[in-house]
C-alpha cells in the first residue's frame, strides 16, 4: 500500500453545533479564530491569519440538539496546533480568563497539550510540538511517546 504524500494535512473541521452565536463567541471570542463568511443563523467558517476556514460551524442538523452521551462514538477532540509554546500559554490563558474549566494539561514528549470542552461537548485540544530533534526517541529510532502531567503554571508564565 502506498503511505499518504507526507505534506498531507488536516485542511479543517466543521462542527455541528447546537447555537452558533455561542459556537462563535467560543471560537471567535475566546480562541480568536476570525469569522470568515457566515450564512445567516445556520453556518459560519473562521480562520486564522485570512485562512478560508479552519473550523465550519453548522447547525443544519442540530440546532437547540444536545451533546451526545459519553459512551457513543463520535469526535474526541479537535486539535489546534499552535507555533510555539508562548501562543500556546496566550491560548490558554485566554480560555481560563473566559471561565472555561481546563480539564487536563499533558506533556506527550513530543509535544504539549491542554484539554477542555466546547459549550456543545465537543473536546478541544490546544497545543505545540516541539522541535523534531526534541522528541523522545527508544534505541530503534521509534517515537517514545508519554504522557505526563504538564506544569500549567510554568505554561502560563510563557505566555506571549
Amino acid at each position: 500500500m502506498k503511505a499518504t504524500h507526507p505534506q498531507t494535512r488536516i485542511g479543517h473541521v466543521h462542527l455541528k453545533v447546537a447555537d452558533l452565536d455561542r459556537a462563535i463567541a467560543f471560537y471567535s471570542g475566546v480562541l480568536g479564530f476570525e469569522v470568515q463568511a457566515r450564512y445567516g443563523n445556520d453556518a459560519a467558517f473562521l480562520g486564522a491569519g485570512g485562512y478560508h476556514h479552519h473550523i465550519g460551524l453548522n447547525t443544519w442538523s442540530s440546532k437547540g440538539a444536545t451533546p451526545p452521551p459519553p459512551g457513543h462514538t463520535g469526535l474526541f477532540h479537535t486539535a489546534f496546533l499552535y507555533p510555539n509554546r508562548a501562543e500556546l500559554a496566550d491560548a490558554v490563558k485566554r480560555v481560563i480568563n473566559a471561565d472555561y474549566a481546563i480539564e487536563g494539561a499533558s506533556d506527550h514528549g513530543v509535544s504539549e497539550a491542554v484539554y477542555l470542552t466546547d459549550p456543545d461537548g465537543n473536546g478541544v485540544e490546544l497545543y505545540c510540538d516541539r522541535a523534531e530533534a526534541d522528541w523522545p526517541r527508544n534505541p530503534d529510532g521509534s517515537l517514545a511517546m508519554y504522557t505526563r502531567r504538564l506544569d500549567l503554571n510554568a505554561l502560563l508564565a510563557d505566555a506571549a
